[in-house]
């Protein structure tokens, strides 16, 4: 009995805790206003787009970045590609001064993103070393974006990273992230996993990210972030690398940075969209990395703590996000326990189950207000944000509370793979007849919920 009381306490923190950070997440990101514009003049901007086997997507990802930002720089890292991405770039930028081919061979390549950023990292600086201007760059007023291959950034992106660089404390920014349709010929099925990862960046990712930009924690995201040359350098010059070896290695740069003293911003305005991936095997395996990743990354948990660089709330939001794959590991344990405990203790009072299940009706509206109306309603927002009606927002709000139970895989995997020693970085494919389409411009939250209530 006395154990049965400890578990259930412990579920009810796990449970309270959780709702917390929902409300906490949720009001912000209902409240927020536009973001400011700045004068995107006023920088030098550079591209770093990682690429391993790009070749379907890499022409014309590199054609958009050019006719979008015609000043900009675009550095491609080929990470020892086995088809012909490094072909069609380097003829590009024959032609091009404003593209640069970075190539990474064997044995040295194939080692991770963060691996190939840092090598576009020393090309970009021994570039404007050797530049016979090299006196007017101002590393300071250098910003750096990193773009995926098939990554599609708002045109005016750069107008939103400026007013955030405006500020010389901000060392790093991050835009929104969206997913672009599916292509012809998707399965039904296909085009609800598209959009439900499409409703996670765009409602409690989103959100997330608000709630960062008041606890001053606002995490990177591996495509669409833009971090100041001269913060990547403070980084560079205490670990000798920008990018580090997480799997996570955008959310550990955005550590990094906070740990040196520069602040980080998050760009709701600024909509950088990428492929989403169409298949549960191929999801499952991405988020494991990601999860992997962010587990990785809890080593650094004691050095936030004590920086003088991060504000107290910033530190919690950060320890209850890098421990939430330990919370849903201890959920799959916890709550069917406390189920089959006020069962088993049911049953003891009345041998009638049917009596038991009579008596326990009240934990119906509870399961409903706790465990199914936090996840559907992310669901029913992005249903608003995609103008549908009411009906069918319910509906992906029902579809989005059955993908939160997909973390479970995910978590159950990266533990597997930690335990194995296995860290390698495995990239996503490409659908090689996906076709980029202009991102969908950003509902105001504020609006959203006109007229419902999730």
């Amino acid at each position: 009995m006395v154990a049965f009381t400890y578990l259930q306490a412990l579920a009810f923190v796990l449970l309270t805790s959780f709702l917390l950070y929902v409300v906490l997440i949720l009001v912000p990101f209902l409240r927020r206003r536009p973001g400011p514009t700045g004068d995107e003049n006023g920088y030098e901007w550079h591209f770093f787009v990682p690429c391993r086997n790009e070749q379907a997507v890499i022409g014309e990802s590199l054609a958009r970045l050019r006719a979008s930002f015609a000043g900009a720089h675009v550095w491609v890292i080929d990470d020892a590609s086995d088809d012909a991405t490094a072909a069609i770039v380097a003829a590009v930028a024959a032609t091009d001064t404003h593209v640069h081919l970075v190539r990474r061979t064997r044995p040295d390549a194939q080692t991770g993103k963060g691996d190939a950023l840092n090598a576009a990292y020393r090309a970009l600086s021994d570039w404007l070393a050797a530049d016979p201007n090299g006196a007017a760059h101002d590393r300071n007023r250098i910003v750096v974006g990193v773009v995926d291959a098939d990554g599609v950034l708002a045109p005016d992106a750069l107008l939103y990273a400026a007013a955030a660089f405006a500020d010389p404390a901000v060392g790093a920014a991050q835009c929104q992230v969206q997913m672009f349709a599916a292509p012809a010929g998707t399965s039904r099925f296909g085009r609800l996993l598209r959009d439900l990862q499409d409703a996670e960046f765009r409602t409690t990712i989103a959100a997330m990210q608000v709630l960062r930009g008041h606890t001053l924690s606002v995490g990177l995201g591996g495509n669409g972030q833009f971090s100041r040359l001269a913060a990547l350098d403070a980084i560079g010059a205490q670990a000798e690398n920008p990018w580090h070896g997480s799997l996570l290695e955008d959310y550990e740069l955005s550590l990094h940075m906070m740990l040196v003293g520069w602040q980080t911003r998050y760009l709701h305005d600024a909509i950088v969209s990428q492929e989403a991936v169409l298949t549960p095997r191929a999801l499952i395996r991405q988020r494991t990395r990601w999860c992997q990743g962010g587990m990785q990354c809890v080593r650094y948990l004691r050095q936030v703590a004590v920086s003088p660089h991060i504000t107290p709330a910033g530190t919690l939001e950060m320890a209850y996000f890098l421990s939430t794959p330990f919370q849903e590991l201890l959920g799959m344990i916890v709550w069917p326990l406390v189920g089959l405990g006020v069962l088993w203790f049911g049953l003891q009072a009345s041998p009638d189950l049917l009596g038991v299940l009579a008596n326990a009706a009240w934990v119906l509206p509870l399961v409903l207000l706790t465990g199914i109306a936090p996840f559907a309603s992310w669901g029913v927002i992005y249903g608003r944000q995609r103008g549908f009606g009411p009906l069918r927002s319910l509906g992906y709000g029902l579809a989005y509370w059955l993908y939160s139970y997909l973390p479970q895989l995910y978590v159950v995997s990266a533990v597997r793979r930690l335990l194995q020693g296995r860290t390698g970085w495995e990239k996503t494919a490409r659908l090689g007849d996906a076709t980029p389409a202009t991102p969908e411009p950003t509902t105001a939250p504020t609006l959203v919920l006109s007229g419902a209530t999730p």
